[in-house]
């Protein structure tokens, strides 16, 4: 029997499926003029734009990848890779994104695992794939990504990418197909175990893309995005689809700027010539870049930046404003697409800098189509006070629905029908969530739980300090005790017992337990990263840790 609930089709009508081509229509329509830039190499249009995702699709086809094929990318930031993010789906094929700092061994699994049959490769990465290449089981189809002079084609590759689109029809016609089919797989970094893969549709990037800019331009004035915005990502494009900008940028029809390698003096010159409004980075590259000699000469009062990855300490953020930054929080992860959460700052708030800088920092709002939850261990919802913690855990239609050939790791992911996030945090009455640590990272001490994140943001308040860390080390009497590690600004001294008196000051005045100062506090020129600038923070547990 026919469900009479379920609305009726005309047998000629178009369903519309939610693909990753359907993206492209608006920009097409209102801006095909709109730019695309690459370094000082390459400037085309969006007409054109269209024109070479179309002439990659053909050539796809030309040299043997078909639908339900992996093919995967190792290349910098460019124009190539939006034009990937878009023909490689849209043909049928999975995208995956070659994480280009993992190592060889890392590498050679997570191309092996998901299968991948074809990879473009950019010549820098030639000697880490040949380094690896007998180790590969699918990858036999290589393609080259050059941009520098013409260079002879190495040794079983079968085209150079611009040689490739050039031979190519741009009139490739991109099948409908169910919208739920796999569009993309990249692999998570964790600090245990192999990487991990996850994977996202159609549907899915095309509603995380619509919902994500329903909130960046639902806004009235600060954390905004609008047409006439300039774009460049400060995130690999490698890592969880540069948190989905790419596709947002595309569909708004923005100018798009694409700096290949990040080196903080190319970028400042790249955000001033081509006037650069909206960025994304961790909050390594953003202190890199106000740190750069090529800073104080730079006028950032146009830029807009949405800092993930990591907590965003108050000093950095107070450093940013400063220079007229419109600096934000946004939250997520790699299993979700990535964003969950942005720190736009409401209205009824503006006006206090301390209060408008406190919340630029926090973990933010949920995105329309989020349901985001703080629950205690038995999935009870705990106060929406700012002071009762719990595990965030949240659905939403764009979540990675497990990890690719990992049933024993999805389940536990999916526990109770949400997704878990492995993150402690709180949320205020005013909506906003603020991350307190990561399940692993927090620190127990004398019966008190220790936020590593908010006693990182203290320290980074202090004049002197340029970053830091914290980290819980086993102690005798009281269990664990925080740990902090502290790069001062050049030029600048500071001895530990500054860095402690200044946090003591904010644990007499309430805002940590007198728990919160740590005992030791070290000096060091560095502080050791993850591959995607975030602090690793099991490494420096495994460096300093008490014997």
């Amino acid at each position: 029997m026919q469900d009479e609930s379920l609305i009726q089709r005309t047998a000629s009508a178009y369903a519309y499926p939610l693909l990753i081509k359907q993206l492209l229509h608006t920009p097409l329509a209102v801006a095909p003029t709109q730019e695309i830039v690459f370094r000082e190499l390459k400037r085309y249009t969006y007409r054109e734009l269209r024109q070479r995702i179309g002439r990659l699709g053909s050539a796809l086809d030309t040299i043997g990848i078909s639908r339900g094929d992996t093919v995967a990318v190792m290349d910098w930031d460019s124009h190539r890779y939006l034009e990937s993010y878009f023909a490689i789906p849209m043909i049928g094929a999975v995208l995956m994104t070659v994480n280009v700092r993992l190592s060889p061994e890392q590498i050679v699994y997570t191309l092996n695992h998901c299968g991948a049959k074809a990879l473009l490769v950019n010549a820098e990465f030639l000697p880490v794939l040949e380094s690896i290449r007998d180790q590969l089981e699918f990858a036999k189809v290589f393609v080259l990504l050059n941009d520098d002079a013409a260079r002879d084609l190495p040794a079983g590759f079968v085209a150079e990418y611009e040689a490739m689109l050039e031979a190519a029809s741009p009139d490739h016609e991109f099948p409908d197909f169910d919208e739920n089919t796999r569009a993309t797989t990249f692999y998570t970094t964790g600090t245990t175990g192999a990487p991990k893969g996850v994977y996202f549709s159609h549907r899915q990037l095309v509603l995380h893309s619509l919902a994500t800019m329903g909130a960046l331009t639902s806004a009235p004035h600060q954390g905004r995005i609008h047409r006439d915005d300039v774009y460049m990502p400060i995130t690999p494009m490698f890592h969880v689809h540069a948190w989905g900008m790419p596709y947002i940028a595309t569909l708004m029809g923005l100018k798009q700027v694409y700096p290949g390698r990040y080196v903080p003096d190319s970028l400042l010159r790249t955000i001033e010539q081509e006037k650069v409004t909206f960025s994304h980075c961790v909050p390594t590259i953003l202190h890199m870049l106000l740190s750069s000699s090529v800073s104080p000469a730079t006028d950032l009062s146009r830029w807009k930046v949405i800092i993930g990855g990591s907590a965003l300490p108050q000093g950095l953020a107070q450093a940013a404003v400063q220079r007229g930054i419109d600096v934000f929080t946004g939250y997520g992860m790699s299993e979700t697409c990535p964003i969950l959460t942005l720190a736009q700052v409401k209205t009824s708030l503006m006006g206090d800098a301390a209060r408008e800088l406190a919340t630029r920092a926090k973990t933010g709002l949920p995105v329309p189509l989020v349901d985001l939850r703080i629950v205690d261990p038995e999935m009870r919802d705990v106060p929406h006070d700012g002071r009762s913690p719990g595990e965030i855990v949240v659905r939403a239609p764009w979540l990675t629905q497990g990890y690719y050939k990992n049933e024993a790791a999805s389940e536990d992911l999916w526990g109770g029908g949400y997704l878990h996030t492995n993150d402690i945090g709180v949320i205020d009455g005013d909506g906003y969530v603020q991350v307190t640590d990561r399940i692993k990272d927090v620190i127990k001490t004398g019966g008190e739980w220790v936020s590593s994140l908010e006693v990182e943001s203290l320290i980074s308040r202090h004049e002197a300090v340029s970053e830091a860390a914290v980290i819980g080390v086993k102690d005798a009497k009281w269990g664990e005790r925080p740990l902090a590690l502290v790069v001062l600004k050049a030029g600048c001294a500071a001895d530990p017992k500054a860095i402690q008196d200044h946090l003591s000051a904010f644990a007499a005045a309430g805002t940590i337990s007198k728990y919160a100062v740590p005992s030791t506090v070290l000096f060091v020129d560095a502080i050791e990263k993850t591959s995607v600038g975030k602090l690793n923070k099991k490494l420096l547990r495994e460096k300093y840790e008490r014997p």
